[in-house]
């Protein structure tokens, strides 16, 4: 009778656990206030960090775009960038927002809107930035590791088994050959070629001009206007009031922001199983891998920073 009575404690017990993870899942989805504009308002949204998925921010962006009572859209950047597809999904939704909806987008510039977050700015009707934010680095990059030395020197030995010659292409455990690198040499320069054409194409700027100043270098807000890679000098403050004037509603707009997503449970606990995403994180930092064969619009010297 008494493990009975300790076996409906256990199993009731692990039921309650169940149903409290399942309501914070559940709660998580709902964001409070969200989709409530009151008045005639800019919206105002963020982009931070290095860039590898654009999903939430582009669905902000296409969600809230739309409403009635949002006249314009500021965007505050400090990102130096990130993978190819989430920068040019961003800055295609950017563009989408302009030419579709027909709403104004501005641009204010904090520390860094550099490479992908700079491809991202381009699609905007205007950039603001102040005098010492780093803009630019037009350009893609792509690292690998060759830990063959490393394998060795362990007496590990890494075997593949693949479909075709190019399947394993950029692995680790080898250097890579002549043909390989041709491969991801012409992938970089497709990819190149349509930064350049956007930064044309959003900055009104010949391609002789965006060839003279795409090979990676950084500018400061200072010298980006200068050359028209940005459109004026400002603080946050001064593109609120840009963006209030091109969407009719004055100096000082009304703004509105989408609600953060509250953490979800399970993602809670995936972070603190055993710290086991700290060791990882500690090892990609060491070696440097990452975002290994990974196509990047990325500053140069970002990958150690987390601009958070």
């Amino acid at each position: 009778m008494k493990y009975l009575k300790n076996f409906v404690v256990i199993i009731a017990t692990f039921f309650i656990v169940i149903i409290l993870i399942s309501i914070g899942s559940v709660m998580s989805k709902f964001e409070p206030g969200s989709g409530r504009i009151d008045k005639d308002s800019i919206l105002t949204m963020e982009l931070n960090g290095v860039i590898l998925d654009s999903k939430r921010f582009v669905s902000n962006l296409h969600k809230y775009s739309k409403k009635d009572k949002i006249k314009g859209i500021l965007i505050r950047i400090n990102s130096p960038g990130g993978a190819v597809g989430p920068s040019q999904e961003i800055y295609s939704e950017i563009k989408r927002v302009r030419d579709e909806i027909k709403k104004p987008i501005v641009v204010s510039c904090a520390s860094v809107a550099a490479s992908g977050a700079y491809y991202a700015a381009v699609g905007a009707d205007q950039i603001i930035a102040n005098p010492g934010s780093m803009l630019g680095s037009i350009g893609v990059i792509m690292e690998f590791a060759n830990l063959e030395n490393l394998y060795q020197w362990a007496k590990v030995q890494r075997y593949v088994i693949k479909s075709g010659p190019y399947k394993d292409a950029g692995s680790e455990f080898r250097k890579m050959t002549p043909e390989e690198k041709e491969l991801f040499q012409n992938m970089i320069n497709e990819v190149f070629a349509q930064f350049k054409q956007a930064v044309s194409k959003g900055r009104k700027l010949s391609m002789d001009v965006v060839d003279k100043y795409a090979d990676g270098r950084v500018f400061t807000g200072q010298t980006a206007v200068k050359l028209g890679f940005a459109d004026q000098l400002g603080s946050y403050r001064d593109a609120l009031r840009v963006i209030g004037e091109l969407s009719g509603l004055g100096a000082d707009p009304k703004t509105f922001s989408p609600p953060k997503k509250r953490p979800d449970v399970f993602d809670f606990l995936a972070e603190s199983k055993f710290g086991k995403k700290d060791i990882e994180g500690a090892i990609e930092n060491i070696l440097h891998t990452k975002y290994s064969g990974i196509p990047m619009y990325l500053m140069p010297g970002a990958l150690g920073n987390s601009y958070k």
